[in-house]
């Protein structure tokens, strides 16, 4: 592609190390629907005639197909297998291919003869490589949006299933107050809207176009960029040139947000692997997506859960690494970015198999409600609730919080629960206490006293509920309105 200007060969072991192509013919897909894109558009510039645009577009509508069909002539793999099956083979027999440009054009020649050649006209492997990368990051987060929905959802049917079953919560992992299982489950869904939010927004912001860059300067031909951008579904053209074969943040942003997607979904995994150990016994695991021991034959193990935590490492270090790669690179394009694209399939890749086993996993979680409530009856959760009844009694906070935690002193000392404590023992810590405090200590009451927007009310958390399915809703409708045509095969989705 490069070589007039060289005189000696490239080494042999360099340039093999350097080759992009063994991970990058991933980008198969999107590399075909730019090369159609900026077809067009040299078209339109007097670059092609439409005989001639016809047989290119052909082409590369045959690109993937002819690949696949060669790696099966000299195998006995299967034609019907995915893509991505084909991808090993492919690369075993292009050894001649630099990166996915340079397979593209050599694949393209082999259909349409020296016509392909001519495809090359007016761009650089600078924007092309922008621009692929974009739609794969793209592909991916609206991967990552639909694995995403059908999570809370998942997340939302438990809720919805527990009704008005009781847990306690934790602060410092200490038993804090009774909360509804309903309103834990549904704190991991607000956290999975902000992430949905952040993916969203990450996708609008790499909607761009870079396709008429050129290498650093800009087109040298009078390209009209608007015609490979909605020919790929891009909201315009990138506005500079220089930034748009460099800019690396919307990758980026996929990853640190899909990072932070990580460590929720980490969180969800470490408190299901404490709630089903036998010292809590709050949930059963599903068996199908747990393993035994084996050296001992009662153990089951939690897998899933464990591994999931493990895999939010993979997500944290993509995003380190291309954080790191792209820190102190000078504009424009520079050769480190080809390390930045395998951290970015990795979390893509990771995020996928996460997101395609969660919302079953969920589905399948059996609560043990009956331990719960009684773990939430107990160890006085219920003081919180037991001071706010003095406070509608006159006495200021402070002084409720003592006289409350004189009662639960007494509790300790005794071996009772605050409601089993006497009528005639709580006025030794202050008269406002009436019959009526027993009352405003159970179980309903202690849940129920946190009646405002965002609390474990039993209504309000109904209300969370109803407003939850409607922001999936909301999202679905959002996502699909934003989603981009499928381009070509569709592997393409196979990010």
């Amino acid at each position: 592609m490069w070589s007039g200007r060289f005189r000696e060969p490239l080494d042999s072991a360099f340039e093999e190390w350097q080759r992009s192509f063994p991970f990058d013919v991933r980008l198969l897909p999107q590399e075909v629907a730019a090369s159609k894109a900026h077809a067009r558009a040299i078209a339109a510039a007097g670059i092609l005639t439409d005989a001639e645009l016809a047989k290119m577009l052909g082409g590369l509508d045959r690109v993937i197909p002819f690949s696949i069909e060669e790696t099966t002539t000299t195998s006995s793999s299967d034609p019907n297998a995915s893509l991505s099956s084909h991808f090993i083979r492919i690369v075993a027999l292009s050894p001649q291919a630099e990166d996915i440009h340079h397979f593209v054009e050599l694949q393209l020649t082999k259909l349409i003869g020296d016509l392909a050649l001519k495809l090359h006209t007016g761009r650089s492997r600078n924007e092309q490589i922008a621009t692929d990368m974009r739609l794969f990051v793209r592909d991916a987060i609206d991967q990552t949006l639909e694995g995403l929905l059908a999570w809370r959802e998942a997340l939302v049917h438990q809720a919805r299933s527990a009704g008005d079953a009781v847990m306690p919560s934790y602060t410092h992992l200490q038993r804090a107050e009774p909360v509804l299982t309903a309103h834990w489950l549904l704190a991991y869904v607000a956290m999975l809207q902000r992430d949905f939010s952040r993916l969203m927004d990450c996708r609008s912001r790499l909607n761009l176009c870079p396709l008429g860059s050129g290498a650093i300067a800009g087109a040298t031909l009078a390209l009209d960029r608007n015609i490979a951008a909605e020919a790929l579904g891009f909201d315009g053209p990138t506005p500079n040139s220089m930034d748009a074969t460099s800019d690396r943040d919307f990758a980026l942003e996929f990853t640190q947000a899909i990072s932070t997607l990580g460590l929720h979904i980490s969180r969800f995994a470490e408190e299901l692997t404490l709630h089903s150990t036998a010292e809590f016994g709050f949930l059963d695991l599903p068996e199908r997506f747990s393993t035994g021991s084996s050296a001992m034959p009662q153990k089951k193990n939690p897998d899933l859960t464990e591994l999931i935590r493990g895999k939010t490492g993979r997500l944290q270090g993509a995003a380190i690494t291309l954080a790191t790669i792209v820190k102190g690179l000078p504009l424009a394009y520079n050769k480190d970015l080809q390390e930045g694209q395998e951290p970015v399939f990795d979390a893509a890749d990771t995020i996928h198999g996460i997101l395609l086993l969660l919302p079953e996993f969920t589905r399948a979680l059996r609560f043990r409600t009956e331990v719960m409530q009684s773990a939430a009856e107990k160890g006085y959760l219920n003081a919180m609730a037991a001071a706010t009844y003095l406070t509608h009694k006159g006495v200021p906070f402070r002084k409720a919080h003592e006289k409350i935690g004189q009662a639960v002193r007494l509790g300790l000392e005794t071996g009772r629960e605050l409601n089993e404590l006497t009528l005639k023992e709580l006025r030794g810590f202050g008269e406002e206490f009436s019959e009526d405090f027993f009352d405003a200590i159970s179980l309903e009451a202690t849940v129920d006293c946190h009646d405002v927007i965002g609390g474990t009310a039993r209504n309000r958390v109904g209300d969370a509920m109803e407003d939850a399915s409607r922001q999936i809703e909301s999202d679905r409708a959002s996502l699909a309105s934003k989603k981009s045509a499928k381009l070509g095969l569709e592997s393409v989705s196979l990010v």
